[in-house]
C-alpha cells in the first residue's frame, strides 16, 4: 500500500454528519461539517457571485469567437442551436443548483460528485473537469486573436494574416500573454480577482445590452432567414441536420461553466443561498442577452451570403463594424476583449479552486505543495502557476493546426460534457433509490426540485450524453485531417487512462484530508 505524501497521516475524507445523499445541514458556513477548516478569504458578495458564474459563461466571449463557425456551418437558421442547448443544460443547471445549496464546498463537480458517488468516481469527475478547465483556458485565451486584428492590424503578432499558420502563432502568442496575466492576478488573491472580475462583467453586461440594442434598431433582414437553409448541409451528411448539429457546436461552447458560482463557496458570504441563485441567473441572462445578439446580429447583416461571415477573420466582429462604423464599433470590439479578460480569469479562478479542493484531500500528487495557501494572500500560488504554464503548454502544441480555435473548444466542451455527467447520473441512480434529495429537502430551507426532481435529473443525462456524443464525432471541419479527426477520443482517453493509472496504482491508497487542512475539533465538543 503506497504511503501518503511526507508529513503526519493524512485522515478519511468524511461525510459531513447527514451530508450524503439527502442530508441537511445547519445554517451556518461552518467547514467543519465536511471534514476541512476554514483556511480561504470569504469575502465574495451575492454580484460577485453571480458575476463569476457569468464570467465564466461570458455572453461576448462566446458569442463572438464561434459565430463564425456556427454560421459558417448551418447559415441563418444556426441560431435555434441556441434555446436547443439552453434547454439542455438549464436541467444541469437546476440538478447543480440543488447540490451548491447542500454543499458549498471548493471545487464544486469534484465534491458534489463525492457525496453521491463511490471514491473512484468522485476522483475521475474532479480530474475530468480539473483537465478540462486546463484546455479550456487555452481555448478561451485564443479568442484575442478573433478581436484584437479587427480593432488593429498591429496586433496580428505573427505574419500579415494570410498565412497558413499566421492566425495560429499570433493567436498562442496572445494567448500566452493573457494567461501569465491571469495567472498573477489569481496568485495576489481573490479580493483582486473578485474586483477585477465584477467589474469586467458589469462593462460586458452593459455592453451586450446596448449591442442588442443597436442592432435591433439597424436590423434589414426579415425573421424569417431564420427558417431558411440556403443550401447549408446540401453536401453533409445526413443533410442540414448533420450541419445543424455541427454548427450547434457555437452554442455549446458558450452555455458551461455556470458552476464557478459555487467553486467559490468557500469564499462566498452565505453560500448555501446564494450559489444556487446565482448559477441559476447566471444561465438565464446568458440565454436572453446572448441569444438576442445572435439573432440581432443576423437579421442586421448586410450581406447574408458573404463568405467572411463564416471566416474567423470576419464572423460577429465584421458585423459590427458595417451596423457601427470603424470608430464606434472599435469601442464596442474593445468590450468584447474585457469579456475575454474577465472569462479567462474566472476559468482560471475555478481551476486553482478544483485543483486546491482535490490536493486539500491528497487526490493529486504533491497534494500537500497544491493546497498550500499563501499567508499573506490567502489563495494557493502554485496551482495558479502550474494550471498557467499547463494551458500555453497546450496552445504551444496546437500551434501548427490551422483548426486549431475549434480542435482546442471543442475537446474543453467535451470534458466538461463528460465531467458534469458523472455528477448527474449518479445523482439519478441516487433519486432512483430514493436516497436524494431525501424526506428532510423540503423543509430544508435550500433550493430544492421537489417532485420536479426525477424528470429533470432524466433530460440532464440524456441531453449531456447525446450533446458528448455530438462533439466528439469525428469530424474533418472540426478536428482537421487524417487522425486529428479522432483527437478528441484519442486526447480525452489519454487523459482518462493516465489519470485512472495513477489513480489506481497509487491515488486511491491515499487520498485523505490533510492533516493542515483537517477540521479541528473543539476540545469542549466531547465533554459533559
Amino acid at each position: 500500500m503506497s504511503s501518503p505524501e511526507p508529513g503526519p497521516a493524512a485522515s478519511p475524507t468524511p461525510r459531513s454528519p447527514g451530508a450524503g445523499p439527502g442530508g441537511t445541514h445547519g445554517p451556518d458556513d461552518s467547514l467543519a461539517e465536511f471534514g476541512y477548516q476554514a483556511t480561504l478569504e470569504r469575502s465574495i458578495g451575492r454580484f460577485a457571485s453571480f458575476a463569476a458564474g457569468v464570467s465564466y459563461i461570458s455572453i461576448l466571449t462566446g458569442t463572438f469567437q464561434l459565430f463564425y463557425f456556427g454560421f459558417g456551418s448551418g447559415g441563418p437558421a444556426y441560431w435555434w442551436s441556441w434555446p436547443m442547448v439552453f434547454a439542455g443544460q438549464l436541467m444541469v443547471a437546476l440538478c447543480f443548483a440543488e447540490l451548491a445549496g447542500r454543499y458549498p464546498v471548493a471545487g464544486s463537480v469534484y465534491n458534489w460528485s463525492k457525496q453521491l458517488a463511490p471514491q473512484g468516481v468522485s476522483w475521475l469527475a474532479g480530474w475530468m473537469m480539473f483537465t478540462a478547465s486546463v484546455v479550456t483556458l487555452a481555448a478561451v485565451a485564443l479568442a484575442m486573436q478573433v478581436t484584437l486584428p479587427q480593432i488593429w492590424s498591429g496586433f496580428q503578432l505573427w505574419g500579415d494574416g494570410t498565412g497558413d499558420y499566421d492566425f495560429g502563432v499570433s493567436a498562442v502568442l496572445w494567448g500566452a500573454i493573457l494567461i501569465l496575466g491571469t495567472t498573477l492576478v489569481n496568485a495576489f488573491g481573490v479580493k483582486l480577482m473578485s474586483r477585477i472580475n465584477s467589474t469586467g462583467v458589469f462593462i460586458e453586461l452593459i455592453a451586450a445590452i446596448v449591442i442588442v440594442v443597436v442592432l435591433a434598431v439597424n436590423t434589414v433582414n426579415p425573421p424569417t432567414v431564420l427558417f431558411e437553409t440556403a443550401g447549408y448541409g446540401a453536401d453533409a451528411p445526413g443533410g442540414y441536420a448533420g450541419a445543424f448539429l455541427l454548427a450547434a457546436i457555437a452554442s455549446a461552447y458558450v452555455m458551461y461553466g455556470f458552476d464557478t458560482a459555487s467553486s467559490l463557496g468557500e469564499e462566498t458570504v452565505d453560500p448555501r443561498r446564494t450559489a444556487p441563485t446565482a448559477i441559476l441567473r447566471a444561465v438565464v441572462a446568458s440565454f436572453v442577452i446572448g441569444g438576442l445578439i445572435l439573432l440581432f446580429g443576423i437579421l442586421a447583416a448586410r450581406d447574408l451570403s458573404d463568405p467572411a461571415l463564416g471566416e474567423s477573420s470576419g464572423g460577429l466582429q465584421l458585423i459590427i463594424l458595417q451596423v457601427l462604423g470603424g470608430p464606434l464599433g472599435i469601442v464596442f470590439l474593445g468590450a468584447i476583449v474585457v469579456a475575454i479578460l474577465v472569462c479567462s480569469l474566472a476559468v482560471h479562478t475555478a481551476a486553482i479552486r478544483l485543483m486546491f479542493a482535490m490536493a486539500r484531500d491528497n487526490a493529486l500528487p504533491g497534494g500537500t505543495s497544491l493546497a498550500r495557501i499563501h499567508p499573506r494572500f490567502r489563495t494557493p500560488v502554485l496551482p495558479a502557476v502550474l494550471i498557467g504554464a499547463g494551458s500555453v503548454l497546450i496552445l504551444v502544441l496546437n500551434i501548427g493546426t490551422p483548426e486549431i480555435f475549434t480542435a482546442v473548444t471543442s475537446v474543453a466542451i467535451i470534458m466538461i460534457y463528460l465531467a458534469y455527467l458523472l455528477v448527474t447520473v449518479p445523482m439519478l441512480v441516487q433519486r432512483l433509490r430514493g436516497r436524494w434529495p431525501g424526506p428532510a429537502a423540503a423543509h430544508s430551507g435550500y433550493f430544492s426540485l421537489g417532485r420536479l426532481g426525477l424528470p429533470v435529473n432524466v433530460l440532464a443525462v440524456l441531453w449531456g450524453a447525446a450533446m458528448a456524443v455530438n462533439l466528439a464525432w469525428p469530424r474533418a471541419d472540426v478536428y482537421g485531417e487524417g487522425v486529428l479527426r479522432f483527437v478528441a477520443f484519442l486526447f480525452i482517453g489519454a487523459v482518462a487512462a493516465l489519470g485512472l493509472l495513477w489513480y489506481g496504482l497509487r491515488g486511491r491508497h491515499r487520498i485523505g484530508t490533510l492533516p493542515e487542512h483537517a477540521a479541528r475539533l473543539d476540545p469542549a465538543a466531547g465533554q459533559g
